[in-house]
């Protein structure tokens, strides 16, 4: 009989270099790969947990993979893990079987480990394993498609924190809930680089297990917690600020956890004043804010151009009603192309006219700064270009939020947008008046300049890179 040569690219009908399985390690896939071996005229692999002949569809391969990491990084034996495990739903057993189940140490009937596998580049999954936890009381659940992963520690039925990683057989569960973190660890752990992860992707899931029926407002709430970690790794960045602090750790009870991280929410109101009031504060309850820090505690947010943030913040934007106004956001590849083509320099003065969430002006910013941000901030002379000679203004006051926010970050601690219809000056307040006052032209005939200062129609910019909404109705004149 004559042995067919398998790949893994032909199982996944993918090529070499395109399919994603990066959260396992090279050599684990070339082993896998030569496992292959024909059955039938199909590729088939040999179950690493029962010994079976198993027929190598991707999600099999995705399974075995994550078989031999179980073994092999976290010392797993072949007895305590389990595939295709009926799951008892009430009083007899469903119809459905879990993926991969490692079994209790102390009890070998009780599940502490459920894992759901997917084909690569399949979405779904996390609420059919959320069930699997809840049915059979699995402590830990484990969702991957092989190139991402999500780890969630069930508390209560529906109450899932995100986990850095699962224990190994040799730690506890509480040991790895309640792990000390500093910056560069963060950066070493950042799942939007060792996952290829958007915050987009984390955000849709903090939308299916905890803000959708949190009844708060998804985007106040997802832009405060994101405003109190930008601060706590701007905190760890400097001398004495070894721990991160947002992440879920061993508090004494729930009431803690939240004072902490609404402490960290007041510090980042402080030290980035004019974008929340004084008096706003977390409006999530501590079981709903636990899961949601929980989701985002191993994610980076300080990164070359804050675009992780503003891309996210888009996401949220589109979804709270902008895209229904036929109002988008032009696409960063734009932004980028356009202002590499007007090329602003450190003397001259730039303004985005419908800013939203500043694109435009802040890729001015980066470009004019010639590096890249971090969280040590920038330098005198780029914080000085950055509160002195960029300039937006925005009618949404969503949109408005988000650029300050990101303003008053990358220039660390002043900014020059404002909530204003550019195209009816006569409405602006006090505000934008004084805001924007040192920019007016100044006429050489006095009665023409007089008439300037008070309707605020010509000013001195040197670029103006817009790209203003296309729909919606105008009222005024």
């Amino acid at each position: 009989m004559t042995t067919s040569i398998y790949h893994i690219a032909d199982i996944l009908r993918e090529k070499a270099d395109k399919y994603e399985l990066t959260i396992f390690h090279r050599d684990a896939i070339a082993w896998l790969e030569g496992q292959l071996f024909e059955k039938r005229g199909h590729p088939y692999l040999k179950c690493l947990a029962s010994g079976r002949d198993r027929r190598a569809y991707p999600e099999e391969v995705v399974r075995q993979l994550y078989v031999k990491k179980l073994m092999d990084d976290y010392g797993y034996p072949p007895n305590r893990i389990q595939v295709e495990k009926p799951v008892f739903f009430g009083s007899g057993v469903g119809k459905k079987r879990a993926d991969i189940v490692v079994m209790h140490a102390d009890d070998p009937e009780a599940a502490y480990i459920i894992v759901e596998v997917k084909k690569p580049k399949r979405q779904d999954g996390i609420e059919q394993l959320r069930s699997y936890c809840n049915a059979e009381g699995s402590p830990i659940g484990v969702w991957t498609n092989g190139a991402e992963i999500v780890v969630m520690h069930r508390r209560e039925p529906n109450l899932y924190w995100a986990l850095t990683d699962i224990p190994s057989v040799h730690q506890t569960l509480e040991a790895i809930s309640a792990e000390r973190v500093t910056l560069a660890q963060l950066t070493e752990w950042d799942k939007l680089v060792t996952e290829r992860l958007s915050l987009k992707d984390v955000i849709l899931d903090l939308e299916n297990l905890v803000l959708a029926n949190a009844g708060v407002d998804a985007f106040e709430e997802v832009f405060k917690l994101i405003y109190a970690k930008l601060y706590d790794e701007w905190r760890a960045a400097r001398p004495g600020g070894q721990y991160l602090q947002f992440r879920v750790l061993d508090d004494p009870d729930e009431q803690a956890f939240y004072n902490r991280i609404n402490s960290l929410f007041n510090r980042a109101k402080r030290q980035w004043r004019g974008v929340f009031l004084p008096g706003e504060r977390i409006d999530l309850t501590p079981g709903h804010l636990a899961t949601c820090v929980s989701f985002l505690q191993d994610i980076k947010l300080f990164n070359s151009n804050l675009q992780v943030i503003d891309k996210a913040f888009e996401y949220l934007m589109t979804e709270v009603g902008k895209g229904k106004k036929g109002q988008y956001f032009t696409p960063r590849h734009v932004i980028d192309m356009a202002v590499k083509m007007l090329n602003p320099s450190l003397d001259e003065y730039v303004i985005d006219t419908a800013c939203g969430s500043c694109g435009f002006t802040m890729h001015a910013v980066f470009w004019v700064w010639g590096e890249q941000l971090n969280a040590q901030g920038p330098n005198p002379w780029q914080r000085e270009y950055a509160s002195t000679h960029v300039y937006g203004l925005d009618f949404d006051a969503r949109a408005v939020k988000i650029a300050q926010a990101l303003n008053l970050i990358a220039g660390d601690g002043r900014t020059n947008v404002y909530r204003a219809n550019t195209l009816a000056s006569y409405l602006w307040d006090d505000k934008v008046r004084v805001g924007l006052h040192d920019r007016l032209r100044h006429c050489p005939d006095p009665e023409r300049n007089r008439w300037n200062q008070e309707h605020y129609r010509y000013f001195n910019f040197d670029v103006l890179m817009t790209n203003p909404p296309f729909a919606g109705e105008i009222r005024e004149r």
